[in-house]
């Protein structure tokens, strides 16, 4: 069992032997030219998707190559969310699947990201099966662990927070397309009760603008037309004078980038300047992200969101008098002792801002987190499930009369393929976010291009159309 020193530390664990390991006879070794093959799970937010980049990037440096089939790997890596209880189980699932392929070939098995750094005991101690366990700010130690575990059988923890890494000199190693992610800060000062983010990833820090400037266009000579940039409160980004908005203009002004995302803002400190900017600028999509959580004020304080109902449908006021921008939003059901009453005040707050889409979760205890300490987990799950099906219903309705006005109106999608069910379809989205399917033409529009579809059909989801001459 380890002890408390052991767990706080980024070196090495005890080895299990200094003995080079018996390979497997399918996994090439270190010294031979093709490097050993990694198959990396990921799961969560996009957050993570960037982080497996980043990974990718990390590996590719010291020799390791990539296999999409987990049969084929000889490393197999889990790059995990902490966030969401369906992310623990997907790992928990996966883990016991390549526990045998471990027995019979080998391999080696590591855990990344949220999990590893939040439940790093419990998975150590649970599932010795593991042999290395890295967090998000250990990624630059994972190629020195993976070679000591695949040369020597040693098992690797890097789980130190930083109070400056930010991987800012590693070019990540992204797929071919038209989307890019970038993460322009890490880690969360706010410390929401129920979110384990600032034990998982640390405190805030930016990356310098120039950095993510220059990340931006080389992102464009490669095609990429859509950028989305990340944080988990991007409103908070600070660099010497450069705020969030500063930043979002000038990632929207580089040649070559039609489009500009972000994710996600925070309520209780959205400046005026980053609302001129998705109101006014031409390639800043006039889509807000603005996470609720709870419309009841109580709640609120336990979450320790620092925004009451009114602070919230007031900036909704503020940011709907500049014109038609789209609302989305997160909701979480049943947090602790949260009575019916309460619940209603999160639907009323729902009808009276209509937003076009709604991420509806039921509350998960989170090891670690305030609200773990301080409150019990006190709703039913039963009744959580009632609630959250009950905001999921008036969100579809909703999302299906804002889709449905759009009928007989055209609207500028940005082209990225085949649609999903038929490859006579192609699919984009609008700038409010939303799936747009419409058949396709004698000359179809190439990849990365923004084209007019005249919208003849809605579902909730889904906008449908043809190309509008």
């Amino acid at each position: 069992m380890l002890t408390e020193p052991e767990m706080s530390s980024a070196h090495l664990l005890t080895p299990a032997s200094l003995k080079k390991r018996p390979m497997a006879v399918s996994s090439p070794s270190l010294g031979h030219h093709s490097g050993p093959r990694v198959y990396i799970e990921t799961f969560g937010c996009q957050m993570n998707e960037y982080d497996t980049e980043l990974l990718r990037a990390l590996l590719k440096a010291r020799g390791f190559q990539f296999t999409s089939e987990g049969n084929e790997a000889d490393v197999v890596l889990f790059n995990t969310c902490a966030i969401r209880e369906n992310a623990h189980n997907r790992l928990y699932g996966h883990l016991a699947e390549f526990k045998r392929a471990k027995q019979e070939r080998g391999i080696v098995i590591g855990v990344l990201g949220c999990m590893a750094q939040n439940l790093k005991k419990d998975l150590l101690e649970e599932r010795p099966f593991i042999d290395v366990l890295v967090g998000p700010d250990g990624y630059r130690r994972l190629p020195d662990l993976l070679t000591d575990a695949l040369e020597y059988d040693k098992r690797g923890l890097a789980v130190d927070l930083s109070e400056s890494e930010t991987y800012d000199d590693v070019v990540p190693d992204r797929a071919e397309g038209i989307n890019g992610w970038i993460a322009v800060m890490r880690g969360c000062d706010n410390f929401c009760s129920f979110c384990v983010v600032p034990y998982t990833r640390g405190r805030e820090r930016s990356r310098d603008p120039k950095g993510i400037l220059e990340e931006v266009r080389r992102l464009a000579d490669q095609g990429v037309r859509q950028i989305t940039l990340l944080g988990q409160n991007v409103n908070s980004f600070r660099y010497e004078q450069w705020d969030f908005a500063k930043l979002l203009v000038r990632v929207a002004d580089i040649p070559g980038i039609q489009r500009v995302r972000f994710m996600s803002p925070h309520p209780k400190d959205f400046p005026p300047a980053l609302i001129e900017a998705v109101a006014e600028h031409p390639h800043i999509c006039r889509h807000i992200h603005l996470p609720l959580q709870s419309g009841n004020d109580r709640i609120l304080e336990r979450m320790g969101r620092c925004y009451t109902q009114l602070d919230y449908l007031k900036l909704v006021e503020v940011i709907q008098r500049k014109g038609a921008i789209t609302l989305t939003t997160d909701i979480i059901c049943g947090f602790c002792g949260e009575t019916e009453d309460e619940f209603q005040d999160t639907l009323k707050v729902m009808h009276a801002v209509e937003f076009q889409a709604a991420y509806v979760f039921k509350y998960s205890e989170r090891k670690h987190t305030i609200a773990a300490r301080k409150y019990p987990d006190d709703v039913p799950d039963q009744i959580k499930g009632q609630r959250a099906n009950q905001l999921v219903e008036w969100q579809k309705q909703m999302s299906l009369q804002k889709n449905r006005s759009l009928i007989g109106q055209t609207v500028e999608v940005m082209v990225e393929g085949h649609s999903k069910k038929s490859s006579s379809q192609w699919m984009g989205h609008n700038e409010a976010n939303v799936t747009v399917v419409w058949d396709q033409s004698d000359e179809p529009s190439p990849v990365g291009a923004l084209v007019p579809v005249l919208i003849d059909d809605a579902s909730p989801s889904t906008l449908f159309g043809h190309l509008s001459s």
